[in-house]
């Protein structure tokens, strides 16, 4: 990617923002293996000298690719396309307004899209499936071309009526994850569906108030689209199932400033890595001074479970049978909903809680307790934070 590094440390007004927005602007190219051509850049850098407007850089860019010859040369590797997204991605981000709504979201990819794909701004009216490099080629299950129009409503319609109040930063990320991970999993276009899903995040964070740094879509934007990608997919028979992990470690770096290794090859499925159980046959083998779980069904070998935030406060806290009273609590949450739909939900249908009257599900009498793999887990979880324990001691 181009290296705007000059411009990122000058303190000239206007240059380090515009450097971020092309950052990013070339940076979200590579979510589908596109790379701008030197002179992008070049016009690029002129627009970061002030020496030319976005628009006319835009202008600029059309005209360069006016000349026939030029263009299908440059088709053959989609640097042309590369060329007009990026300055079209700076001049959308660059704009104060934005509306909330599918027809602002549709909006984005026309903007982006318009004279590069035939169907620029259009819901597509065909099923699709892409195979996954983290699937080992798999797909991920989108949502049914006849359905589209109306899922989409519904899922901004969902988004309009949360509030985010009372929420703490972890629980606001994993809200905010999770919307734009069912909206990216509708796949509303044929092409440039995550671009356009991501210059759609940007822009929601800033009208809810976030001030997010576009580098972080600059630099990680292959691993934001995989994250996507393993926050949508399931395949019950090998035990793998949707996490929002990925996402919420990116977001945390994006607006907590949080420092999560953010690499692609973490979330390559296998059989038995990262949010899955390992078989009953293998097993863990505690020190002297370490607890024994007292499940000797569940085990975890390797690294920890990649469970996500509030999954992994909630396997922290519970000790016993607890009502949801006390987890509120416990938790120091106020919404039952959030409670519901962030912590006891997800900890269920992963296998790690139970409830203690499964027939009356709403009963005021309600508890719940972990299961054998949610205490595997649980014991996991704490091996993992004394060996942190134990490296920072040994580093300091």
């Amino acid at each position: 990617m181009s290296d705007f590094e000059e411009y990122l440390r000058a303190q000239e007004p206007g240059r380090r923002e515009k450097a971020q927005l092309w950052r990013t602007a070339i940076g979200l190219q590579k979510v589908d293996g596109l790379t701008p051509s030197d002179y992008l850049l070049e016009t690029a850098r002129r627009n970061i000298e002030g020496e030319i407007t976005l628009t006319e850089a835009g202008k600029i860019i059309g005209e360069y690719y006016k000349i026939k010859s030029r263009r299908e040369e440059a088709a053959k590797t989609r640097t042309d396309e590369a060329d007009i997204v990026s300055q079209r991605i700076a001049a959308i981000l660059a704009e104060p307004t934005f509306s909330f709504s599918p027809p602002s979201y549709i909006a984005i990819h026309r903007k982006l899209f318009s004279g590069v794909y035939k169907f620029a701004g259009k819901i597509r009216d065909y099923n699709i499936t892409k195979e996954e490099w983290v699937l080992r080629k798999d797909t991920v299950r989108y949502e049914s071309a006849d359905m589209i129009e109306a899922t989409l409503e519904y899922e901004f319609e969902r988004e309009r009526k949360f509030s985010y109040k009372n929420l703490n930063p972890h629980e606001i990320i994993a809200h905010f994850a999770r919307f734009i991970a069912d909206l990216w999993q509708i796949h509303a276009f044929g092409e440039g569906n995550t671009r356009t899903t991501a210059i759609f995040a940007i822009r929601y964070l800033r009208m809810l108030g976030f001030e997010i740094s576009n580098d972080i879509f600059a630099e990680n934007s292959y691993f934001f689209r995989n994250a996507l990608v393993r926050a949508n997919y399931v395949n019950i028979p090998k035990n793998v199932h949707p996490t929002l992990v990925y996402l919420e470690q990116f977001f945390g770096n994006a607006l907590l400033g949080e420092k999560n290794n953010l690499q692609s090859r973490n979330l390559i499925i296998s059989d038995w890595k990262n949010d899955n159980v390992t078989p009953a046959s293998s097993s863990v083998t505690p020190t002297s001074n370490e607890t024994t779980p007292t499940s000797k069904s569940f085990h975890f070998t390797g690294t920890t479970p990649k469970f996500s935030r509030a999954i992994t406060k909630l396997l922290k806290v519970m000790e016993g049978e607890i009502s949801r009273t006390e987890l509120l609590r416990i938790i120091d949450i106020k919404d039952r909903t959030t409670l519901v739909d962030y912590y006891l939900a997800p900890a269920l249908k992963l296998g790690l809680i139970e409830m203690t009257q499964p027939n009356s599900p709403r009963s005021p009498k309600q508890k719940y307790r972990l299961t054998e793999k949610g205490i595997a887990a649980k014991y996991s979880i704490g091996k993992e934070i004394a060996s942190d324990a134990t490296t920072l001691n040994k580093e300091k």
